[in-house]
């Protein structure tokens, strides 16, 4: 190789990485002028910049992306418990899912009874958390699970002073006006992920048949809890196509779950995601969604710990589930709850601002 060559490719090389740097700053500025300051979230290509930014401009990242959350929602967090009515035997084969009745996995078929559900409420009050999701593993819910959840939620709403939220799969319209005349704040639906990975992740049941569920819950009055899980092995570009995704869906919470592999499941050997790569993702979500309550979900005692878990909550998040999840162990509510008393950050029910 020349001299003139070598010189020429160092000059490239430094012109790349001047470009880089600048384009990260850029990106942390227009952010700052257009979340920050308009509350209009980033688009899907702006997402991917944030997402791709360098490892030692996360803490810069998550700082905007804290005052963007304290700017557009506050300082509080709403803390929610969760407990699943029916366990396992799902006919769907969500490969992240060790509920489905498909696969090889631990999990065995369970109803709770309603004293049960009831009890479950109480125990999640006496933490502080304002919300209670009763979650069922099915495609969709039958009779019998329609009429146990509304008894169940005439019960708590007599015993317990807290919201119910419920999350029961793909509705009819006819099972949503059920739901909201119950008394249901909040619906759950996930879209699990981007629409163009979607058919590597799930294959009984379609993307747009789950958005569909989520627009009749909004058009019924309930608010939409819809998000998903990160870290399945879909790329960067499509991270931020789900970020985007569900900007446009315009849920009132989007939980965030990483991917936490369960044995027995198509997805058992995926990697567990880099804490950095997962801090990012957070951060750029919050850009993307400046005004929606972002929930820590499943996985994030697996990808981040206690000291990730902080800067999330530091980073743009705003709520949290405590206790335990569906089918793996959380921290107990009292350590969560602690981790929110040492960060001053206040635990009341939210709305989205949205």
């Amino acid at each position: 190789m020349s001299e003139n060559t070598t010189q020429q490719t160092r000059t490239s090389q430094s012109a790349t990485s001047t470009d880089t740097a600048s384009a990260e700053q850029d990106i942390l500025d227009l952010a700052r002028e257009k979340v920050l300051e308009r509350g209009e979230g980033l688009s899907q290509p702006e997402i991917v910049r944030a997402m791709t930014i360098s490892d030692d401009r996360i803490d810069e990242l998550l700082a905007l992306a804290h005052e963007v959350r304290l700017r557009w929602c506050g300082d509080a967090v709403e803390a929610e418990g969760i407990i699943s009515l029916k366990t396992g035997g799902c006919p769907e084969d969500c490969h992240f899912c060790a509920q489905s009745g498909l696969f090889e996995s631990p999990v065995r078929s369970a109803w709770l009874d309603i004293p049960a559900l009831v009890e479950a409420a109480k125990q999640t009050a006496k933490t502080g958390a304002t919300e209670f999701c009763i979650v069922a593993a099915v495609k969709g819910p039958d009779e019998r699970l329609m009429s146990q959840l509304e008894e169940a939620i005439a019960a708590i709403k007599a015993e317990v002073d807290i919201e119910v939220a419920a999350s029961i799969g793909i509705l009819t319209k006819e099972q949503v006006e059920r739901l909201a005349k119950a008394g249901v704040h909040r619906y759950n639906h996930n879209l699990e992920t981007a629409k163009s990975y979607f058919p590597h992740v799930v294959t009984t049941h379609s993307w747009e048949k789950r958005r569909e569920t989520c627009e009749m819950v909004r058009d019924a009055g309930m608010e939409v809890c819809c998000g998903g899980i990160v870290g399945m092995g879909e790329t960067v570009e499509q991270r931020a196509e789900f970020a985007a995704q569900l900007a446009e869906l315009r849920p009132d919470e989007v939980p965030m779950n990483f991917l936490d592999p369960r044995p027995g499941t198509p997805f058992a050997n995926r990697p567990v995601m880099e804490s950095n790569e997962a801090l990012k993702t957070i951060g750029a979500f919050r850009l993307a969604l400046p005004k929606t309550i972002l929930r820590f979900a499943g996985g994030r005692e697996l990808t981040l710990g206690d000291l990730g878990a902080e800067k999330g909550l530091l980073g743009g998040i705003n709520a949290i589930i405590v206790g335990n999840y569906l089918t793996t162990l959380g921290r107990p509510q009292e350590t969560d709850v602690d981790m929110l008393n040492r960060l001053h950050l206040p635990i009341k029910a939210l709305n989205a601002t949205v």
